[in-house]
């Protein structure tokens, strides 16, 4: 595979697999466009079947490519079959193919399993101009989520040219991909019909540790509720569930109604934890009484900028997590400048100027026009001493109650979001609503297993927690928070009425956002 072009080839069993699910596609579709080629196995596919289409075209860029997809063309008998040399991201569909047949216009192919930011990363040039894809707003666009499948390009560039022709496109993507084609379809009122998805086996077909289907898709003249079929595989004819676009996110929709009246908006306020994008030099580990970063080197800095760290993988694991490293927090608020650390804590500022090229190599968005050792995700917020936290990259949610470590906040790092905390108790009531079952089952009907981020801010903000507190005996939550409060303090207490953290109040910390 070329890692640049995210090339998998599918392989000729896959390919009639994919034919057969379709349909008779010469007597559906009269004409095929496949818009990245390959070595031409869709082709050889196409031109096997018993009534093959009147009409194929392929684009691809890659000159070896091409010639091996006119020698599957080769014997086309009276099929036209042209085969073009073509950087896809370069040409319009509406005004660049000329078709000499008529009829309806399937969409078949296979296209780059790779994102953007890969691409980037190994100097390849095989990119559409830069452009804020999804139509993202605010931290969305400068973060990770305006990273994108070139599949997903791809799909958005078929849908927005073609759409005319009212084609079908059904092609071989990974589940986010086809995930996220959904949402955008949603988001710009584009008038999906008969759209499936078709689990397939990367791991068989392709040696890829992903999940992947054939996502297929008409493009109709009336604009509806975007929702697909899902299918466990190619053969099957029923269904297992149907997944609808709501609120901008994916949801099944069986499992969704059965929770909905949880979809809301939380009255308290998710945070992220910091991002630095520095980890060798500012995340510290104890060892041999000495504070060590990742280099193995020693560093000295002044104890008011260290604070105890939780990462995803502890929030996850542990039940209590504890902190095994410190963070360097170079800021409290993102306006703070850096520049102060010079005379406020030289020893810290020593260290970060010795270290200053791992700074200097940070590429996100976020930091520019910042300091030069400025983090973010940082405010009052993050020095609460309770918090309610959760791991974002993980499956499956664990919501688990953070405590002050030997009287310092704890920090959590950038793949965890968090509800800062009143108090013990407030922590634990919250995670104990987070953690029912109905709300878990909500959280699952919006978000995909197999994503790389399955938890985001966006749906954890949409759980209304008064709903859930409005079917909960008031009485037993209310006991249950006081035995647990005492269980992990060891100390009595009194349980406030379990609603009052949820009205508005005057905030115990300065400038906190708790509600």
């Amino acid at each position: 595979m070329s890692r640049e072009l995210g090339d998998f080839q599918t392989p000729p069993e896959l390919v009639a697999k994919v034919l057969k699910a379709l349909g008779p596609v010469g007597e559906l579709w009269p004409r095929v466009l496949e818009p990245t080629c390959g070595t031409g196995n869709f082709i050889r596919g196409l031109l096997a079947l018993p009534s093959p289409p009147r009409e194929i075209k392929g684009l691809e860029l890659q000159d070896a490519h091409v010639q091996d997809s006119e020698k599957a063309a080769g014997k086309k008998g009276s099929v036209l079959v042209e085969i073009r040399k073509s950087n896809l991201f370069e040409i319009d569909l509406r005004q660049d193919l000329t078709w000499t047949q008529s009829g309806p216009l399937l969409v078949i192919g296979n296209p780059p399993w790779v994102t953007a930011a890969e691409v980037g990363s190994v100097g390849g040039n095989n990119l559409p101009k830069k452009t804020n894809l999804r139509g993202l707003q605010g931290l969305d666009a400068l973060t990770g989520e305006s990273n994108f499948d070139l599949a997903e390009h791809i799909w958005i560039k078929l849908l927005t040219e073609l759409a005319s022709e009212r084609p079908t496109i059904a092609m071989l993507c990974k589940m986010s991909v086809a995930r996220n084609v959904l949402r955008f379809a949603s988001r710009k009122s584009l008038p999906l019909e008969q759209v499936s998805i078709r689990k397939i086996d990367a791991g068989k077909w392709f040696q890829a540790s992903v999940e992947a289907c054939l996502l297929s898709a008409r493009v109709g003249s009336v604009g509806r509720p975007v929702e697909a079929k899902v299918y466990p595989d190619l053969d099957s004819v029923d269904p297992v569930s149907v997944l609808a676009v709501s609120g901008g996110a994916v949801t099944d929709v069986s499992l969704y109604h059965r929770t909905a009246f949880l979809d809301g908006v939380c009255s308290l306020t998710w945070r992220q934890g910091i991002k630095h994008d520095a980890a060798a030099v500012m995340e510290l580990k104890e060892s041999e009484s000495a504070l060590r970063n990742k280099l193995g080197e020693e560093a000295t800095v002044e104890w008011d900028y260290l604070y105890p760290l939780l990462k995803g993988s502890d929030l996850f694991k542990q039940v209590e997590p504890v902190p095994r490293l410190f963070t360097i927090v170079t800021q409290k608020k993102l306006a703070e400048p850096t520049d102060r650390l010079r005379e406020d804590a030289p020893r810290l500022w020593a260290y970060l100027k010795k270290n200053q090229a791992f700074f200097s190599k940070r590429k996100s968005s976020v930091f520019k026009g910042r300091g030069e050792f400025a983090i973010f995700g940082v405010g009052d917020y993050s020095f609460a001493d309770y918090k309610v936290a959760v791991a974002g990259m993980y499956k499956s949610p664990r919501f688990r109650v953070v405590r002050a470590f030997n009287e310092r906040p704890v920090m959590l790092d950038d793949t965890c979001y968090f509800l800062p905390c009143r108090s013990l108790e407030h922590a634990v009531m919250v995670s104990r609503l987070l953690n029912d079952p109905i709300c878990l089952a909500f959280i699952a009907s919006l978000t995909f297993r197999g994503a790389k981020r399955p938890i985001t801010k966006a749906v954890l903000q949409r759980i209304d927690l008064e709903a859930l507190l409005d079917r909960l005996d008031q009485d037993e939550l209310a006991s249950w928070v006081r035995d647990e409060c005492i269980r992990i303090s060891g100390e009595g207490g009194h349980t406030t009425g379990v609603g009052a953290y949820f009205q508005p109040h005057a905030s115990a910390v300065p400038g906190m956002d708790l509600l």
